[in-house]
């Protein structure tokens, strides 16, 4: 065995584990989430964050963070990483200013077809919000 070979075996190798690790994105259990004392928000999909300030349950929302952080580090931070920092692999979070709120619960709720899960069947409205409102706590890259 020559040893072009046997490092062309491990280099093959070495992008083959390197491809299962993209394409693991998405393969979570999801976690449920205790909302606490946030209000049910029910199941038709709202177009805008109801716990931002200033909106209709504007006043929850320094719990809403609480509940969020909560649910991102169960849901969310083993693909978007810690804190909505990414490591590469996914969007940055903290980054993602196109997506308005509608097209933010749209992926959440139904997944994107590319490895993000639907989480409608796991997740609230409540909690899908709430995730929402800490992710745009964090702060912005410098």
């Amino acid at each position: 065995m020559s040893v072009s070979f046997s490092l062309k075996a491990f280099v093959a190798a070495g992008l083959l584990a390197t491809a299962g690790l993209a394409m693991s994105h998405g393969d979570v259990t999801p976690q449920e989430v205790d909302t606490g004392d946030l209000p049910d928000l029910g199941k038709e999909a709202l177009t805008e964050n109801p716990f931002r300030k200033g909106n209709e349950h504007g006043d929850k929302h320094a719990e809403a963070v609480k509940v969020g952080k909560s649910g991102y580090a169960g849901n969310c931070a083993v693909c978007h990483g810690i804190e909505a920092m990414s490591g590469g692999l996914t969007p940055d979070l903290r980054e993602l200013t196109e997506w308005d709120d509608e097209y933010f619960i749209g992926r959440v709720m139904n997944g994107t077809g590319r490895g993000m899960p639907s989480f409608k069947d796991n997740l609230d409205q409540t909690a899908i919000w709430a995730i929402k409102t800490y992710i745009e706590s964090v702060p912005q890259p410098e």
